[in-house]
Parts: C-alpha cells; structure tokens; sequence
C-alpha cells in the first residue's frame, strides 16, 4: 500500500515555497559561465559531506573533509572517519549519476546504502534491510518484519505521487518517512539526507548539483533533531516538519546566491570568468579577511608577478579593493 503522508499547506509554508521558487528562479538566471559550475559542484560535495557526516559525530573538519576528498594526507585521523567521508563523497556522486533515473526501487536503496555505510557499520549489514529491532532516541522504529513493506509503500508513493507535489515538500517528506521506517541496522541518518538531495536531482530543482542543505541541519543539530520529533509528537503530522525543512532550502538557496554574487562580476557588460587560481584568492580572502600581496603569492604559490595577473582583473572588475599603503598595504574583498 503507498504511503500517504498527512500535511497542511499553512501560509508560512506557502510564503517560504514562493520565496524559495524566486530564489531558485534567480539562481538559473544569473550569468554563471558553465567552466564555474564543477568548482561549485566541488564545494558543495565538500560541505554536505562534512555537514551530513558531523551530524552523526564525524570529528573531520571541512578543511580535512577537503583534504581527504583530495587525497591529501592528514596526520592523526582515524580511518574510520575517513571512510565515512569517503563513502558519503561517493554516495553523492551514485545520485548524481542517476539524477535521471525514473522508478526507484529497493535496489537502488540497498545499493546507495552498501555505499554510504560500506565498513564502517557498528551493526547489522550494509545494503541489507535490518532484521532486528532498533532504538532511536525515544523512537522505537517498526519491527523488522514490516520494514520492507514500509519501505514499498515509501518507495511507490515517491515513484508515483510525489511529482505533483513542490520538490521542496517531497524531498523533505521522503527525508522523514525513511528515518521514522529506520530501514538499516546503521547509516540511516546519512543515508535519508542523501535521498533528499536525490529527489532534489531527480526533479530538477538542484540541476546543477551546488546547493548543501545539510549544512542547516547540522549547525543547529539539537533543533534538527526536535523538529524530526516534533512530527511523532504531533501523530504523523508533517506540517511543522515541512516548514523546517522549507527554512532549510531557503537559506541554502540564499547562500548560493550571495557565493554566485560574490564568485560573478560583471565587467564592462560581459560576464567576467575567473580562472580557478582567481576563485582560490576570493575564497582566501572571504576566510581570512584580508591578506598582503606576499601572503597571495606564498599561499598560490605563484610569482609576484603571477600574483599582480590574478589580483588586476578582479580590482577591475569591483570584486576586491587595496587598503594601505603601497608598502603596507592589505587586499581584500569589496564590501
């Protein structure tokens, strides 16, 4: 039987879905030359991953979740927190691969499962469905012998009825409906978020693959948490829920535009490309503020000259200005 999830469109749902839609319409419509889009597919893998695995007690910071995506090495880290963060950089890249794809089925879950959770489960059997019973907190999830049932039902209605609804409301109902089935012995945290941005991807709603909304999950993990309960307390009911998670998208959306504003200039009528070296100082600056013309060739490893390349253009194009003097002075981004 297909899942039938129990909602109201209250207005503060309503006001945050136009919102959002005005947000997205202005994303798809601002000037992003196409050679920018992996740098932000590549920050934004970064953030979720950091965000969806901390949210379950990874201790890697984004910095070192960046490192490991890259390869580097990073001194005292245990290599369970690694594979957690590999496992979740590969789980977003099997989504975005089949972005496209039209029926889900219990496959695809074992599947994006046996990705996320692959050796570093406490219990139970990556890409199998649980077969004992679990404990969540104070919810006590279905028995085990319901689960693939459940999760059927789940799987019929996203397949079915969840296309004529808001991406942004069925994302977020099939978010809860796969935790409160908690079909995994483990893993199910990590892997429900990934779902989310799935049906994100499969709709079209993040065509791209820039936006990271588990990064709001995570910075308030106790709220998270409460509005997850909240729909149990209130019998199923996923009203509250929706309107979170509604709150979710609308910050990402308008974090994505500030970094498009930020990443965007516009110079001389035409759409100024940055070379990646050019991305790598804004972003220097947005962490640090502000930094010397030595301390730009030192951290881009590039010669004073190569330096001076790099940094004319974007004063030119209004996205930094020089503070200072000519010998003390500091570079930083335009306010």
């Amino acid at each position: 039987m297909s899942y039938q999830p129990k909602f109201t469109i209250t207005p503060a749902l309503l006001g945050r879905v136009e919102r959002i839609a005005a947000l997205r319409a202005r994303i798809q419509s601002a000037t992003v030359d196409v050679a920018w889009i992996p740098a932000l597919q590549k920050d934004s893998r970064a953030r979720n991953a950091h965000s969806s695995t901390a949210i379950e007690g990874n201790p890697l910071t984004l910095e070192q979740v960046r490192a490991v995506e890259e390869g580097r090495e990073i001194p005292a880290v245990a290599d369970r927190a690694r594979r957690e963060v590999l496992n979740y950089f590969s789980g977003l890249r099997f989504v975005e691969k089949n972005s496209g794809k039209k029926v889900i089925r219990h496959e695809d879950i074992f599947e994006l499962h046996r990705i996320v959770a692959a050796s570093v489960m406490d219990q139970g059997a990556a890409g199998r469905y649980r077969t004992t019973r679990v404990r969540v907190g104070p919810h006590i999830p279905p028995p085990p012998a319901e689960v693939s049932g459940l999760m059927g039902g789940l799987l019929e209605w996203w397949n079915k009825a969840a296309p004529s609804l808001s991406p942004v409301l069925s994302s977020a109902i099939l978010h809860y409906r796969f935790e409160a089935i908690h079909p995994f012995a483990d893993g199910n945290g990590r892997t429900g978020r990934v779902l989310a941005l799935w049906d994100l991807y499969r709709r079209g709603f993040d065509t791209h693959h820039i936006f990271s909304v588990d990064e709001f999950y995570w910075e308030d993990r106790p709220r998270y948490y409460a509005a997850l309960r909240e729909v149990r307390r209130r019998d199923d009911d996923l009203a509250s829920w929706l309107v979170y998670a509604a709150e979710g998208i609308e910050i990402t959306l308008a974090r994505v535009w500030t970094r498009i504003q930020r990443f965007s200039a516009q110079n001389s009528g035409r759409k100024m490309i940055l070379r990646p070296r050019q991305e790598q100082l804004l972003q220097l600056l947005r962490d640090r503020g502000s930094l010397a013309p030595r301390e730009i060739w030192d951290a881009l490893a590039v010669s004073k000259q190569g330096a001076m390349d790099l940094i004319k253009p974007l004063i030119e194009a209004g996205l930094i200005v020089r503070t200072g003097t000519k010998k003390t002075g500091r570079y930083q981004l335009k306010t």
